[in-house]
């Protein structure tokens, strides 16, 4: 008995220590990250050996550290600069809600230092533009230009941000598979952080939820990632929605899934699926049973976990974060955290469940650098949230949930970054402070509409409850600002930044449709519509396509598996002629123009990973974007189609239209400020020489120098677009009240 035991000791011991690959799940609008875990031995045991390891050679360091480096901030005009990255915050609507007096503490900083847009990526979407202010360069330096892409070899989806692969070296015990290697978890994303390059001159940063960071990456300092983590699944987000009606035999959504329950009077048993269980020969998804026992009243319900929590959960409120504990077999269990939120209870029971978040206090997959740090943050906060996409976007666009759930579940979120960003200001005396707040992007995605009494989105839709809510959390935001400003005192360099700003989503184009209907895509067996992922494409006729959010691929001999447009002069030749076909576009509900410039990725980028570009990036005017089909590869009956999702919002357009915000504490020399010239200030206010291949400039001047650009900025320069972006349609709505 005793060589059995201790070879299933020695096993366990070497599964925990390894990453063990399931394949991937996708929601969202493209495949996901892809999944792996590590046991919690193997992340407290490596945690501890670096916590010891860091306070035994802390002495050493330090001396090395002093003969090698000196006083790092020897040369600095700042020894601590705070970032608070708002998402998505728009220059029009925040100069309307200033005039209206709803932001103080913005106006603060605009009256004593600047307020100015800040000019953004192109294309202008959050992993693009947060790629080119960590790194300082553009997407043909860092290699970002969308959320997914195309691979080459198969015309296939792919994550643009994070490449994960299964241990190729593993050994078969009877039905499990155990791995004798890790896995490869890698960010595609190129070039390097900038915080890293303080980190080297021995400058400290903590970061917290930058996207782009997953896996993040090492360096002096700390790290939460953001934006592209996935979640226990390996998606970008799968919610769960339990429900006793059958929905018309609909049991999945995009973005999620639904299982029909079967009740026995007050008593209902279902499970929960988790992710697949990759130390098992094909192996299902693991799954967590439960159980619901409605109260006589239909005012709650009270949920148990089999073999964990049990908790009541009231009608239309969310449950805390409930630890959730998949069994992988051989002692090893996987962690996840969700919420549960019951939006009826009569006649029918129907429950929504967030996705489920890689557990921060027994990390899956490594969302944190060092791993320890997110365990500190739940040991002192308790459990948050940690999936990329963590406000559950989806749900609300299927109307699972409503616009209470969402919005409220968007706040929460909201408080637990809060607690975050005072933590590390007060950890961080000197050096770096950085945190994004998602909420003021998820809001204005999904709530836009209500700006917009006509939008099509409202249609069977209550379209005033909410109506003050983009409003409410600019405040909200505002109020945080204040709270930073009073901590940190006027030596601290105070930037307030967005990726990028908002307009109008009305209507969807496909131009996948609309390239079969001019000859430069074909599909096969006389078929007149494709569904996902180019179905039905005939790669032997077709000369460009297009997936993601803003561009369009031509199907490159050499680079393309079934390349046919020749490179050199025919290749540059259809790019010119299709861009000048797009910039003519018309609408023919409204007559308008759709397209307001088509840039040539061969015209337009430099850099090292120019070939990865999309050939031609569409500049969008405000009001269009690609239609979801488009996004995902398909072709649809018609070009143009209205926007019925609660995503009535968007920044996919040309980037003049939707610049950011840039507020700080301290004038500027710039009166047009670019999100990459935030990494190169920041290095030269801390006294560092900026790299040579970064493309941005000091926005500070030097002690004597003179400041420049100061104070707010004049509303009458504010980009306008034919869809009214942020203040003119804040204005048409006063007007009309």
């Amino acid at each position: 008995m005793e060589r059995p035991n201790t070879h299933q000791a020695l096993l366990r011991l070497a599964v925990l220590s390894l990453l063990v690959w399931p394949s991937a799940a996708s929601a969202y609008i493209g495949p996901g990250a892809g999944f792996a875990f590590a046991g919690s031995l193997a992340v407290m045991v490596a945690a501890f050996a670096l916590a010891i390891g860091t306070i035994l050679l802390w002495p050493i360091t330090f001396v090395i550290r002093t003969i090698r480096v000196g006083n790092p901030f020897k040369h600095a005009l700042a020894k601590r600069v705070v970032i608070i990255g708002l998402d998505g915050m728009d220059p029009g609507i925040a100069t309307r809600f200033l005039q209206e007096g709803k932001l103080p503490n913005l106006k603060k900083l605009a009256d004593t230092g600047v307020f100015r847009p800040l000019n953004t990526s192109n294309p202008s979407m959050s992993p693009v533009a947060w790629s080119t202010f960590t790194t300082g360069v553009d997407p043909s330096g860092h290699g970002i230009y969308d959320f997914i892409t195309r691979d080459p070899c198969t015309y296939a989806p792919m994550l643009s941000s994070t490449d994960i692969r299964s241990a190729e070296k593993v050994m078969n015990i009877g039905k499990y598979v155990i791995p004798l290697e890790k896995p490869k978890i890698k960010l595609l994303q190129k070039s390097q952080a900038f915080w890293k390059l303080l980190g080297d001159r021995h400058i400290p940063s903590i970061i917290q939820r930058v996207p782009i960071t997953f896996p993040p990456v090492p360096f002096r300092g700390l790290l939460l990632s953001g934006m592209c983590v996935p979640d226990l699944r390996g998606s970008q987000g799968t919610f769960s929605f339990f429900s006793t009606a059958n929905n018309e035999g609909k049991a999945a959504f995009t973005g999620g899934e639904q299982t029909v329950l079967r009740r026995k009077g007050n008593i209902i048993r279902s499970r929960i699926v988790g992710p697949d269980n990759g130390m098992v020969k094909d192996g299902p998804r693991m799954t967590l049973p439960f159980t619901i026992t409605v109260a006589p009243d239909s005012t709650k319900a009270t949920i148990a976990i089999d073999g964990g929590e049990s908790f009541e959960l009231a009608l239309q409120a969310y449950s805390p974060w409930i630890h959730l504990t998949f069994s992988a077999g051989m002692g090893v269990n996987v962690s996840g955290i969700a919420k549960f939120y019951l939006t009826s209870i009569s006649p029918e029971v129907n429950l929504y469940m967030t996705p489920i978040h890689i557990d921060p206090e027994n990390p899956a997959m490594p969302i944190s650098h060092p791993q320890v740090y997110s365990v500190y943050l739940a040991k002192k906060f308790g459990p948050y949230a940690t999936l990329g996409l963590a406000e559950d976007t989806w749900a609300l666009n299927e109307r699972v949930i409503d616009e209470k759930a969402f919005f409220d579940a968007a706040m929460e979120i909201c408080d637990e970054r809060e607690k975050m960003l005072f933590d590390a200001i007060e950890r961080t005396r000197t050096g770096l402070v950085t945190t994004v707040f998602d909420t003021t992007d998820r809001v204005q995605h999904m709530f836009y509409r209500y700006l917009d009494p006509t939008h099509p989105a409202n249609v069977g839709k209550e379209s005033t409850a909410y109506a003050d809510a983009i409003s409410r959390v600019y405040e909200r935001m505002d109020g945080l600002i204040g709270k930073v400003l009073a901590s940190v005192g006027p030596e601290t360099v105070v930037m307030v930044m967005s990726d990028h700003g908002f307009t109008n989503f009305r209507r969807g184009v496909n131009l996948n449709t609309w390239l079969m209907e001019h000859g430069y895509l074909f599909l096969k067996d006389g078929n007149t519509l494709s569904g996902e992922w180019f179905e039905h494409v005939d790669w032997s006729r077709t000369q460009a396509f297009s997936l993601g959010l803003t561009g369009m691929f031509i199907n490159r001999k050499g680079r393309e598996a079934s390349g046919i447009v020749e490179e050199g002069a025919p290749y540059r030749a259809l790019v010119k002629e299709i861009a000048a076909k797009l910039e003519a576009l018309i609408d023919p509900e409204t007559g308008g123009r759709a397209v307001r410039k088509v840039e040539c990725a061969f015209e337009l980028f430099e850099g090292p990973y120019r070939l990865d570009a999309p050939d031609l990036l569409v500049g969008y005017e405000g009001g269009y974007r690609n239609s979801w089909e488009c996004a995902t590869g398909s072709v649809t009956a018609e070009v143009f189609a209205d926007n019925t999702k609660s995503w009535s919002g968007d920044h996919c357009v040309d980037p003049s239209i939707v610049p950011g915000v840039f507020f700080c504490n301290r004038a500027i020399t710039q009166e047009a400020p670019h999100i990459a010239d935030i990494p190169a200030s920041v290095l030269r206010l801390f006294g560092q020489a900026v790299p040579k291949y970064m493309k941005g400039r000091m926005l500070f001047a030097a002690p004597g120098e003179p400041a420049g650009v100061t104070g707010p900025l004049d509303p009458s320069t504010l980009p306008q677009s034919g869809s009214a972006p942020g203040a003119r349609m804040l204005q048409e709505r006063g007007d009309a009240a």
